[in-house]
C-alpha cells in the first residue's frame, strides 16, 4: 500500500496544503489538495474519496474535482457522513456557490454520496473500510483503510483526546494522525477537538497498552506557523515512547 500525502497543513500557501491523502493512485481520504496536489489524469485515475468531516479545509476541492470529471464525462463516488453531505449540497455544490454535481446530469450524476455507518465495515474497490466516530467540534470520521493484503493504515481526521473506543477497533501498521498545534495551545485544543503533541503521547500510550505495540505514526494537519515548536516537541515525544513519529509533508510517499 503507498500513501502519497498531498496536504499535510491546516492552511494552503504556496508551499503548504490542507489536509489530503492518496492511496496507490485510487483512494482519497479528504480532498484540502485533491485537486491542487493531482494532475488532470491523476484526478481520472481516482475511484473513491472518504471525507472525514464537513469543514472546508477537507472538502475544498470536491467541487474542482466534480468539474474535472463532469468535462470528461466521468464520475466518481464519494463516501462520509450525512452532515457531510449535507454541508456539501447546501453550501458548495448549490447550483449558486458551484453546479450541484450530485444530481448532474440526471441520467449519471457526476458525484455519487454514499453514507457510511460508524463502526460497519465495508468493501471498496477491493480495499476493506472500517469508519470511526472521532472527537471533534463537528461530528468526524476517521477511516481504517486495508488492502487485499491485509496492511492497514488509521488516519484519525481532525480529533481531540478520548481515542480508547476507536484503538479498541484497529491495528494499523501505520497511523496518520492529526497534531494541529504545540502544548502551549492546550487549551485551544481542548476545546475545538485537535491534539497537542501531549494529547497525542497520551493517546498513543493508550494504543500501546491495548495491543502491546506501536506502529509508525505520521502527522497531518499542522499550523506551519508553529511547526518548528511542534517539531522539537515531538521529537522529545518520539524519545519518551521509542516510536518513530514523523511530520509528514506535500509530496512525501510512505509504503506501508
Amino acid at each position: 500500500m503507498k500513501i502519497k500525502i498531498l496536504g499535510a497543513h491546516n492552511i494552503e500557501t504556496r508551499r503548504y496544503r490542507c489536509t489530503s491523502l492518496l492511496i496507490d493512485d485510487v483512494i482519497a481520504v479528504d480532498a484540502g489538495a485533491l485537486t491542487g496536489g493531482l494532475n488532470g489524469e491523476e484526478q481520472l485515475k481516482l475511484k473513491a474519496v472518504f471525507l472525514t468531516h464537513q469543514r472546508y479545509d477537507h472538502l475544498r476541492d470536491i467541487p474542482a474535482l466534480g468539474m474535472t470529471l463532469f468535462l470528461h464525462s466521468r464520475s466518481i463516488d464519494i463516501y462520509g457522513s450525512r452532515q457531510t453531505r449535507d454541508v456539501l449540497a447546501t453550501h458548495m455544490l448549490n447550483d449558486i456557490v458551484y453546479p450541484d454535481f450530485f444530481t448532474r446530469p440526471e441520467e449519471k450524476p457526476t458525484l455519487r454520496f454514499n453514507e457510511l455507518q460508524v463502526g460497519r465495515r465495508v468493501t471498496i474497490n477491493g480495499y476493506s473500510v472500517l469508519p470511526a466516530a472521532v472527537s471533534h467540534s463537528v461530528p468526524a470520521l476517521g477511516y481504517e483503510i486495508a488492502s487485499a493484503e491485509g496492511r492497514r493504515v488509521f488516519f484519525t481526521a481532525d480529533t481531540g483526546h478520548g481515542l480508547e473506543a476507536v484503538w479498541q477497533a484497529t491495528t494499523p501498521h501505520l497511523i496518520i494522525a492529526e497534531l494541529t498545534a504545540p502544548d502551549r495551545f492546550r487549551d485551544f485544543a481542548t476545546k475545538s477537538g485537535h491534539l497537542t503533541p501531549s494529547f497525542l503521547e497520551q493517546e498513543l500510550k493508550t494504543f500501546h497498552r491495548l495491543h502491546g505495540y506501536l506502529p509508525e505514526v505520521l502527522l497531518v494537519h499542522m499550523n506551519p506557523i508553529e511547526q518548528a515548536e511542534i517539531r522539537a516537541e515531538i521529537r522529545a515525544v518520539s524519545r519518551r515512547l521509542g516510536a518513530s513519529i514523523r511530520l509528514a509533508r506535500e509530496g512525501m510517499t510512505v509504503d506501508v
